[in-house]
């Protein structure tokens, strides 16, 4: 029992600290993570859960919290023994964790590692397309279009209409097109060799 205090105690304290982060950004989404901060205090997990989720939508510097709060409310599951709902939770905060390490990866071009990290998050939840277009992203970075193109068709069997994804498709299309082997000026077409009749 007092380990979870200390556990609850040091993540209020967490996700109190976001108040000091929210004095740059978008004014409604550090609105909305007071809120979130304000909801974790009285432990009222769902409601932080719930807020800080959509802060993170506009702003991302919530994401973290989000993650937190997701972690304490497991641990009140835990604790009335609901133990499936906890573990959900608990699933949810480690996706989080994953994206925003492959995304730090990302940004000191750590691309193996980033792309590893962004596998592990497609798997935690497949119909997240942000993952999908992180990654399509390094790959084209890397020149791998083959696999570009395969993560952005995954982005785009989740949202058809994405407009980054499409974007990319479209310039992945003219890469591969540019870059395509044509044939010499007077060569012969190819056709298929004869069919050999028994």
């Amino acid at each position: 029992m007092k380990t979870l205090f200390a556990i609850c105690l040091a993540t209020t304290l967490g996700l109190s600290g976001v108040q000091s982060a929210q004095q740059e950004g978008n004014p409604e989404a550090a609105k909305i993570a007071r809120e979130g901060s304000q909801a974790a205090k009285n432990q009222d997990w769902s409601k932080a859960i719930e807020r800080f989720h959509k802060a993170a939508e506009m702003d991302r510097k919530y994401t973290q919290s989000l993650a937190l709060a997701y972690q304490q409310r497991a641990f009140s599951y835990a604790n009335d023994q609901r133990f499936q709902d906890a573990l959900n939770d608990l699933g949810e905060a480690i996706r989080i964790n994953y994206e925003q390490r492959a995304a730090v990866e990302n940004k000191i071009n750590d691309y193996d590692k980033a792309v590893a990290d962004y596998e592990v998050a497609i798997k935690i939840n497949p119909g997240e397309i942000k993952n999908h277009l992180y990654r399509g992203s390094i790959y084209e970075l890397r020149g791998d279009l083959q696999n570009a193109m395969a993560e952005t068709d995954s982005a785009l069997k989740i949202n058809s209409k994405n407009k980054e994804a499409l974007e990319r498709k479209q310039r992945l299309q003219k890469i591969q097109s540019a870059t395509a082997p044509t044939p010499p000026p007077n060569a012969p077409p190819v056709t298929a060799p004869p069919k050999k009749n028994p």
